[in-house]
């Protein structure tokens, strides 16, 4: 583990800085918390009795990297890493939600001297994220509580499709630090939303989001991103596998409602990228 992300990473018991244990098994903080590390290479970092949300499955997981690894979802990484760098190239990243870790990895790709943390409440995606980058470090977390990260450590936090919590984001910030969000829009995934029965983009939800985030944090840059892709059934059914919409369709549900598709369908990708500065 690289040690300037462990430098980044709080003990969820008394929030004490942590160090890397010999051997690099596993992390321990200055009050003599000790956590291992798995041997998949993640770490849990959890408040005592606290268990984790429930978190995308192991089949969820398994599509969301076929569909990122296609390169269908690069526009968006580029659309992100254009609102991470535009104040300034940052040095550390925290990514909530961060599942696999791929964003994550593309930025770090084109920032040689930062250094990341993916947090998620899947143990499956966090197995994947530990291997994501070797400047990363995965962390299963709940994002709804204490985030275990130190105050004030972090240049940039990016929350792709994820919820985010307004508070524990505003507090592990450093005094610049910015918040990038990328959230659906109103026309993303369109052409297959009625024909597949997914869920729906709730028109209300970008206003809900600078509710709960303005109380703690300014908005400072928004911009739509939006690009047609022309995806076979298999591409479909995977992007269709790797969101939310897995938990509310059955495979011959949607199988048969696919057959109905042509063959290589049109499907809209429309994201907002939204960038937040702490309040001062």
């Amino acid at each position: 583990m690289d040690p300037r992300a462990v430098a980044l990473l709080a003990c969820p018991v008394c929030a004490a800085p942590f160090a890397v244990e010999p051997q690099d098994a596993g992390l321990r903080c200055a009050e003599g918390h000790a956590v291992d590390r798995a041997r998949q290479g993640h770490v849990t970092l959890l408040p005592p009795g606290r268990r984790p949300a429930t978190g995308d499955s192991a089949a969820m997981v398994a599509d969301r990297v076929a569909f990122l690894s296609a390169g269908h979802y690069d526009p968006v990484t580029s659309a992100l890493a254009g609102a991470v760098t535009a104040p300034g190239e940052p040095a550390t990243l925290l990514d909530l939600g961060g599942g696999t870790g791929h964003h994550l990895a593309r930025l770090l790709d084109g920032l040689p001297g930062a250094v990341g943390v993916v947090l998620d409440a899947s143990r499956y995606a966090a197995r994947r994220a530990a291997r994501a980058h070797p400047r990363a470090i995965a962390v299963v977390a709940d994002t709804w509580a204490r985030l275990p990260v130190r105050d004030g450590s972090v240049d940039r936090v990016l929350v792709v499709f994820a919820p985010r919590n307004g508070p524990e984001i505003a507090r592990v910030l450093r005094p610049e630090g910015r918040l990038v969000v990328v959230t659906p829009g109103p026309d993303h995934l369109a052409e297959i939303v009625g024909p597949l029965g997914l869920l729906r983009v709730d028109p209300g939800k970008a206003g809900r989001l600078s509710a709960t985030l303005e109380p703690h944090l300014v908005r400072e840059a928004a911009a739509g991103h939006r690009r047609t892709l022309l995806l076979d059934h298999a591409a479909v059914a995977t992007l269709v596998g790797m969101g939310p919409h897995a938990r509310h369709l059955d495979a011959d549900r949607l199988g048969a409602s696919l057959a109905r598709l042509p063959a290589d369908v049109q499907v809209t990708i429309s994201v907002d990228v939204t960038t937040y500065r702490r309040v001062r």
